[in-house]
């Protein structure tokens, strides 16, 4: 008991600085739920069966525009938003977590912050029950934050600042604390350059095409690591 309770403790404050960014972030959607015409509870059926961050905010435009949205538009655009969640597959822990129902909620639940806190020490020795714990917070507090924002939206809305900048800010953290624990700046000047790149060439695409330079960068180093220590052995 003692030792479930340890565990837990390291999965909370390893993802507390996550709430900073997803609670503000989520209130945000929540009053835009409500200031949309939709009931309070759309904001938790958003955040708890899509979970998708930014797509969401797409999402409930399309839902509430005057004009329907197709459903091949809808599919497109959530291939643009989050394609780059596919990539990420490639290096998240899942075959730590046992059973069926658990992976299937670990890869529902594979968000941008879960895979930027597994992605460095401490996160990346996570167990396989601390990862599914990460991920349930982390979906708590968009979801908390988002009925928080829908319940008491029209009371604070004409009060809040603009939280545009919040998530941003979220991830320019977490890259600041990856930099630190890994003692290099390579990946995050590397992802600058592929970001540089895509805004050029493809501003319309810009973020698969910059998922899928940085992919296919590290993967090429990966592989001429490889080669390098079977040449050097």
């Amino acid at each position: 008991m003692m030792e479930t309770a340890r565990s837990f403790r390291t999965v909370a404050r390893l993802t507390l600085p996550c709430a900073f960014g997803m609670v503000p972030l989520g209130i945000a959607f929540g009053v835009l739920v409500v200031q949309s015409g939709l009931a309070w509870w759309w904001a938790p059926a958003f955040g708890g069966l899509i979970y998708a961050g930014s797509l969401e905010f797409l999402l409930l435009a399309a839902a509430t525009a005057a004009t329907p949205v197709s459903p091949a538009a809808v599919a497109v655009t959530t291939l643009l938003v989050n394609g780059r969640h596919v990539f990420y597959c490639l290096t998240f822990p899942l075959h730590r977590v046992a059973g069926p129902l658990a992976r299937a909620y670990g890869m529902f639940a594979l968000i941008d912050e879960a895979y930027a806190l597994t992605s460095v020490p401490p996160g990346r020795d996570l167990s396989g029950p601390q990862l599914i714990a990460m991920q349930i917070l982390l979906q708590t507090y968009w979801v908390g934050g988002g009925v928080l924002g829908a319940t008491v939206g029209g009371a604070v809305a004409a009060h809040l600042p603009d939280l545009s900048w919040v998530l941003t800010g979220l991830f320019a953290v977490l890259a600041t604390e990856a930099v630190r624990a890994l003692r290099s700046a390579r990946v995050p000047l590397y992802a600058l350059g592929c970001a540089l790149v895509a805004w050029l060439v493809a501003p319309g695409q810009f973020l698969l095409v910059a998922m899928g330079l940085f992919v296919a960068g590290t993967v090429g180093a990966a592989a001429y690591g490889e080669r390098a220590a079977v040449r050097d052995a």
